[in-house]
Formats: structure tokens, sequence, C-alpha cells
């Protein structure tokens, strides 16, 4: 069995709106690697990164630096991956 056949994303509607959920099958009572799976899954979804932003409170005018400042470094990376190459 395939990690990629554990893991299966689904739309589903919470009152607020369609939100997506990660859903991950344990075959053969083999829940180590259901969990793996789960773990890769949240990692790629970016899950993990957005639980500890909203940790606390963040003000817009907080949000708008930080978003500058990703997108100023999400630039020199690719910059520097195009001069590498």
């Amino acid at each position: 069995m395939m990690i990629a056949r554990l893991c299966k994303m689904t739309m589903k509607f919470l009152g607020r709106g369609y939100v997506n959920l990660v859903e991950v099958v344990v075959r053969d009572n083999n829940v180590d690697q259901a969990l793996r799976a789960l773990k890769k899954k949240m990692q790629r979804e970016g899950l993990f990164r957005e639980m500890k932003m909203r940790r606390h409170y963040e003000k817009p005018s907080e949000a708008r630096v930080r978003e500058e400042a990703e997108a100023k470094r999400r630039v020199r990376k690719l910059a520097r991956k195009n001069t590498e190459a």
C-alpha cells in the first residue's frame, strides 16, 4: 500500500464555509505509517505553520509587514536559485 493512498483531501462544510480537512486511513493496524503520512500531509498544507501563527493575535499591520518580508525572502531565494543554475 502506497502512502499516497492513505491520505485523502476532503472538503466539508463546517458552519463558516467549506474547509479543507486532511483524512488519513489506517490500513492493517499500521498506525505509525498513517501518522507519518498525516504529518507529511500537514507539513505540505502548511497547517503546522498556521497553528503556530494563530497561537497569538496578529495585528493587521504586523501581518502586512510579515507578508512583505516573506515576499522579499521569496524573491531573493528565487534570484539566488536562478544565478546558481
